[in-house]
């Protein structure tokens, strides 16, 4: 027996936060070394110079900066990423002309389905991911704004940077860099749902099995691989959000394009890949971490309404 459509909702909610905080724990160090890279890209001369030089400055809590904002972000991007997923899906397959619950002839069209479904759903988890994403970015660079001289006042807490923004930008500051991580999400999750469930589908065609029952290694790699995808893609993009939420601490940044134009005239290249090593190593421990945890949950809490 299905779900009612509000049960199915709370469910896709529910697995999508567990999935998130799995991918918080088990990746933040390094995503800490992006930030800061992104950030300063002339600061370091590589990934390790960077994860090195952090630990002896501020030490272990130096690279878990950002913790407490990354937990709210990550849970509240995924439970609204995979709650308007399962909705999204159900338009796209309205739009293409199929009746609810049909059998698709051809797995490739399910999958790009699921891709167009999953980048629909992106628009409206940028929402949430946007003011979150900005105090955890803050955090993770306010060692360099201090020590480079930038800031005369640094905030070590979730509070005070909160505070900082509301005081200097009022609740219109916490969506810096909006425009950025939505042009960043759309085409982003496109290709990492649509990589996932293109390798789900893969493994499932060689096990002769279905798709949920390909195991947890098959489906760790399928996340690591939908990551790695998500971000070869959009990488620029995420560098040109980080310094705009990091910089406006500053004073008012410039959006997007020309953002995007003073890094690529004055720094090179090269600086809008700056991070991009410690991001493909977390992508298949985190992103594995989130499928497997969204996967898993999900089979279980949907398993009480089988008949």
């Amino acid at each position: 027996m299905a779900p009612h459509p509000v049960v199915q909702a709370i469910i896709d909610l529910s697995a999508g936060a567990i999935g998130g905080t799995a991918c918080v724990f088990s990746g933040q160090p390094l995503d800490t070394a992006k930030v800061k890279m992104q950030t300063f890209p002339s600061l370091y001369r590589g990934f390790v110079h960077c994860f090195v030089s952090t630990y002896r400055q501020v030490g272990l809590r130096g690279l878990y900066q950002g913790t407490t904002p990354a937990l709210m972000a990550n849970i509240a991007e995924n439970s609204v990423l995979f709650m308007c997923y399962g909705f999204c899906q159900e338009v796209v397959r309205f739009v293409s002309g199929q009746e609810k619950g049909a059998v698709l002839r051809q797995v490739q069209f399910s999958d790009m389905q699921k891709a167009c479904a999953g980048s629909v759903a992106s628009v409206f988890s940028s929402l949430v991911l946007c003011p979150t994403e900005l105090v955890k970015c803050r955090l993770q660079a306010m060692h360099e704004m201090a020590t480079s001289g930038k800031i005369t006042h640094s905030q070590n807490t979730v509070w005070s940077v909160i505070k900082s923004i509301m005081h200097n930008d009022g609740p219109a500051g916490f969506f810096q860099g909006l425009t950025t991580t939505i042009a960043r999400e759309v085409p982003g999750y496109f290709c990492f749902f649509g990589a996932y469930e293109l390798c789900r589908s893969l493994f499932a065609e060689y096990m002769h099995c279905g798709k949920d029952d390909i195991g947890v290694a098959s489906t760790v790699f399928s996340g690591g691989l939908g990551g790695a995808c998500l971000w070869l893609v959009v990488y620029p993009m995420d560098c040109v959000k980080s310094r705009i939420q990091v910089m406006s601490m500053t004073g008012k940044q410039s959006g997007f394009f020309k953002t995007f134009m003073h890094i690529f005239r004055t720094e090179g290249v090269r600086a809008l890949y700056s991070g991009l090593t410690p991001t493909m190593i977390r992508t298949f421990p985190a992103n594995g971490a989130l499928f497997l945890g969204y996967e898993a949950s999900r089979k279980i809490m949907m398993a009480q309404f089988d008949s």
